[in-house]
């Protein structure tokens, strides 16, 4: 495959043997057919999980690829650089489970050296957290998301299956004694399974001065959970919490990583000194499609243009074929042609395990 250097002008670049125009590219701007310009980076570095929750993946768990089809940590670091060249800001580290990955701390370090990366995240569920919250830290991790969906002991081993909820709640307590702020919590908001907790997740959040964010359920999937029997709306949330919590949108204020989440103060109402910020992901039903700037490198170095969407260039290949960087940079600007305007949750579900996505 013969690719365009940055510098050359329009013209036509063959991908998967159709010829698409090439659109000229500048090394400090990554926009797609919207205009939205691309900044976010979310790297999933493993399709294993040690979890196999309810509305991820069925009890079985799903087929994982061999390791030999893995991004190696050379490779990953390799592709970062070429994305931030090309203007990614911040980087998220995903999986499955990003802490099952052996040596994982050593590519935070990796990836912290880079020049340009302002802001290197990870999403966990937390079970390992513990005992690696203070190296990932001193690795160069900045900041963390862990998912909370329960307080409930019996709850949280049911919706997660091999879940411990005492394990993710010492790395959370590990994770602030080794400095991290502005931790976030994500909670899958389900429809007969926790949405009687709302309120109590908030005042968890709010007396460890955590970010809550309730997530609405998206239909991704291979096993059918997702339905009208477990989807809850994000307005639904909203209702349920003003019984506590008195809600105020919130103005940006600068916490990293705010996203595509609608940010709320909610102030207790029965203890006025105790307020938590929320954020609302609204993904299903308030579509935020329009402010999306964010691409996916799956485990296997495919570019994901959009969660809904199943990605179709190898990244892996190209570099494993010996694509040098002008290459590769150019086969990135030219995979947005394809980043379709919006989702279409709407219409269809996407029959892909979230594990294998990278979330």
């Amino acid at each position: 495959m013969s690719l365009p250097s940055p510098c050359h002008s329009p013209q036509s670049l063959t991908i998967g043997g159709a010829a698409h125009p090439a659109k000229p590219l500048n090394p400090f701007k990554l926009v797609d057919l919207q205009h939205r310009r691309v900044e976010y980076l979310r790297v999933s570095v493993t399709d294993r999980c040690n979890y196999r929750c309810t509305y991820c993946m069925p009890a079985a768990g799903v087929p994982v690829v061999g390791h030999d089809r893995l991004l190696s940590f050379e490779e990953i670091r390799s592709l970062v650089e070429q994305f931030v060249a090309l203007g990614v800001r911040k980087v998220r580290l995903t999986g499955g489970e990003p802490l099952v990955r052996r040596g994982i701390v050593d590519l935070v370090a990796m990836l912290a050296e880079i020049p340009g990366i302002q802001d290197l995240s990870m999403t966990t569920n937390g079970h390992l957290l513990a005992p690696l919250a203070g190296p990932l830290k001193a690795a160069g991790l900045s900041r963390l998301n862990v998912s909370l969906d329960t307080l409930k002991e019996a709850r949280f081993a049911q919706l997660t299956r091999q879940g411990k909820l005492g394990a993710v709640l010492d790395g959370i307590a590990a994770a602030q004694q080794a400095g991290f702020a502005h931790t976030k919590l994500n909670a899958v908001v389900l429809k007969g399974l926790n949405d009687d907790e709302l309120s109590d997740l908030a005042l968890f959040a709010g007396e460890r001065d955590l970010i809550l964010r309730y997530i609405e359920y998206m239909p991704i999937g291979v096993d059918d959970f997702w339905g009208p029997q477990t989807f809850l709306p994000v307005a639904a949330v909203r209702e349920a919490l003003v019984t506590d919590w008195d809600l105020q949108p919130a103005p940006l204020d600068g916490t990293p990583g705010g996203g595509p989440a609608k940010r709320w103060l909610a102030q207790h109402r029965r203890r006025p000194e105790l307020a938590v910020k929320l954020g609302l992901i609204a993904a299903v039903t308030e579509q935020f499609c329009e402010l999306c700037n964010r691409v996916r490198l799956s485990p296997t170095g495919t570019l994901r243009e959009c969660l809904s969407t199943a990605g179709a260039l190898s990244l892996r290949d190209l570099l494993r074929g010996g694509a040098n960087d002008q290459e590769i940079r150019a086969a990135i600007a030219e995979a947005l042609a394809g980043k379709v305007d919006a989702h279409r949750f709407d219409r269809v579900a996407t029959a892909e395990a979230m594990s294998s996505i990278g979330g």
